[in-house]
């Protein structure tokens, strides 16, 4: 994983590990454009959601601060 190929960073691990699925609501945009959602005050980007999107996302890589992850699933594709 990413955030374990620096010895110099802190040995906590993020609350997140790549491949596994989360359950998100977006709830910013960054600055590039990507939402963002956060789990244990831990910022996962996600591109091509807006705020309010509630999504199930795949970790796609873990870094020491962020995350970034793809949507597999949407409330949106659920209700029709």
């Amino acid at each position: 994983m990413a955030w374990m190929s620096n010895p110099g960073l802190s040995k906590t691990r993020p609350p997140v590990m790549e491949g596994k699925t989360y359950n998100v609501e977006i709830k910013d945009i960054a600055a590039e454009g990507d939402g963002i959602a956060k789990i244990d005050n831990f910022v996962i980007f996600v591109p091509g959601t807006k705020v309010g999107d509630k999504v199930e996302v795949k970790i796609e890589k873990v870094f020491r601060s962020n995350a970034f992850a793809l949507v597999v699933k949407s409330e949106e594709l659920k209700r029709r």
